[in-house]
């Protein structure tokens, strides 16, 4: 028997029957559909923060458990065992890929790594110092220009190949924006490395030295962004197909959702957890900025601690710790360690062991530990966000395609509760008091 909610309306008395959809995993959900057109009403719901905006089978988070699912697979078991290019194909197209559809997806990623030169003119119009979110977003908005033969958003192979162009030249993208931050020369992507191993080699390639891979550095960096691949339907993910209902291509859909990652209450994060270690200075200042913590009437935040959706702990923070603590530690044993990270190290101490921290459920979440690790590879804090679109292209890309081929596809138009004046006349100027 099919589950309903009765809604009323006292003041006619009249009623309707809303159906319940359940999904396969998380709460069930009321189909309110039918209430603007028999009840002439619709719901409020600020930041749509109760509302399924959606149907979706990319991922499912629980927050108050703690669990992470792509396509069903634990997120634990996709960092321990699988890569980055992986799971980015995982998320488009719902199963693990055999070897041959990995060798073939990873051929046509390599192959659509390469930047049209005309693309690389684009940075020369950027101020020297011009933040590199502002270039990432320019330059994936400008490949729509480039690439009209094949942006037929009903065409299933044009969606293939823009998916693999985008991931393809993400990171050639963010590392020219780097590059381009520092003053260096542009670094070709090669052919003969991996994903996460050329852009770490587009990056900090330097052709007046040696620059030996550190295998530790690459598997930190490879393992945060199949942490950040995808996270169901954030803020920027939401800009995506919101923009994608529109049927506006691709690369205006991400360059959206760019924009939208660029706010720092979303994509900032971890960069705002190196300027806290900044603020802090010395590990002897610690006890002093806690209690500014604990103060109820000092606006001090701890950051990267505590999660608005996980209620228990991120399981993402418990996969970037180990791999943080191995990156911290070598550094360490290389005489590289900075005073920055033993100070991370003993708010995470502190955080795990005070009871403060513990009753309300703020422990260190994903954006404290990839922040450190960022820092550790020599990446500016102006970087951070640019290397989260890296990661989170893959998530966007698998959303605004599962949103083009879902037949039930509409403009998004989100109501309004209107709370202006009423309906006035007109008093020409000379009238006005």
């Amino acid at each position: 028997m099919n589950k309903t909610v009765t809604i009323t309306d006292n003041s006619t008395g009249k009623s309707i029957e809303c159906p319940i959809m359940e999904g396969t995993h998380g709460e069930p959900v009321i189909d309110t559909r039918a209430l603007s057109k028999e009840l002439g009403m619709f719901t409020f719901d600020p930041a749509f923060v109760t509302t399924a905006s959606c149907k979706s089978a990319i991922t499912f988070i629980d927050g108050d458990r703690g669990i992470l699912l792509h396509r069903g697979y634990p997120i634990e078991q996709l960092a321990e065992k699988s890569s980055y290019l992986e799971v980015c194909y995982l998320l488009l197209n719902g199963e693990l890929p055999t070897q041959q559809q990995m060798d073939t997806f990873t051929f046509s990623i390599r192959r659509l790594s390469i930047l049209h030169e005309g693309l690389l003119s684009f940075f020369n119009g950027f101020q020297h110092n011009a933040h590199p979110m502002a270039m990432l977003a320019g330059v994936v908005a400008g490949m729509s220009s480039y690439y009209h033969e094949e942006m037929d958003i009903y065409n299933p192979a044009h969606r293939d190949m823009c998916a693999i162009r985008l991931i393809g030249k993400m990171p050639t993208i963010a590392a020219k924006s780097f590059r381009y931050l520092l003053g260096r020369p542009y670094v070709y992507p090669q052919h003969n490395l991996g994903y996460v191993e050329n852009f770490f080699n587009m990056m900090f390639y330097l052709p007046n030295r040696e620059m030996p891979m550190n295998p530790t550095a690459v598997k930190a960096l490879e393992i945060m962004l199949i942490l950040h691949a995808d996270h169901e339907q954030n803020a920027s993910t939401s800009t995506v197909r919101l923009a994608g209902s529109s049927q506006a291509n691709p690369y205006a859909c991400v360059a959206a959702g760019i924009a939208t990652l660029w706010g720092p209450a979303h994509g900032g994060a971890n960069e705002a957890v190196i300027n806290m270690l900044q603020e802090i200075g010395d590990v002897k200042n610690i006890p002093a900025y806690i209690e500014l913590v604990k103060d109820k009437n000092n606006p001090t935040r701890l950051m990267g601690f505590g999660h608005r959706v996980y209620k228990n702990f991120d399981p993402r923070a418990t996969i970037i710790r180990t791999a943080c603590h191995q990156l911290l530690g070598e550094l360490d044993a290389s005489g590289e360690q900075q005073p920055m990270f033993e100070i991370a190290m003993e708010l995470e101490r502190i955080a795990l062991e005070d009871e403060y921290f513990i009753e309300r459920k703020l422990y260190p979440n994903v954006d404290f530990y990839s922040g450190i690790i960022l820092s550790a590879l020599g990446i500016p804090t102006k970087m951070f966000t640019v290397l989260f679109a890296v990661a989170r292209t893959a998530g966007w890309i698998a959303q605004w395609k599962e949103m083009i081929e879902d037949p039930d596809m509409k403009i998004g138009r989100p109501r309004q509760l209107y709370i202006g004046a009423a309906q006035r006349d007109y008093v020409p100027v000379a009238q006005r008091l």
